[in-house]
């Protein structure tokens, strides 16, 4: 592994590692859910309607851990900060598997 790369894992870590301030900062400060992760019926309180186009795909994709929390509804502050830490790291180790793999198709190619 290349200096760079070292680099770069430790930033991505660092990262994962502070994603729990996504559920401790909203709490200190009293806010409201992170702009733009409004459900459909949160939007209609804040605008007044659903968009036709969300509407209709709002249901289309569900998350495999909702709220990146498998602990679920009313879990500890120290399990959702473990299950978003987890879900960080897991998308970091597919994100980089899938570029590490594309990567090696594209060496081939060239050849």
């Amino acid at each position: 592994m290349s200096a760079f790369q070292k680099k770069l894992l430790a930033g991505l870590v660092i990262m994962a590692l502070m994603s729990p301030l996504g559920i401790y900062l909203p709490q200190l400060f009293k806010s409201e859910d992170a702009w733009g992760e409004w459900s459909p019926e949160k939007l209609k309180e804040l605008i007044g309607f659903v968009p036709a186009g969300l509407e209709r795909l709002a249901d289309l994709w569900k998350a495999p851990i909702p709220d990146y929390n498998a602990a679920g509804e009313g879990a500890s502050f120290g399990a959702q900060a473990f299950w978003y830490v987890a879900s960080a790291l897991a998308g970091i180790a597919i994100g980089g598997g899938i570029a590490f793999l594309l990567g090696r198709a594209l060496r081939r190619r060239d050849k």
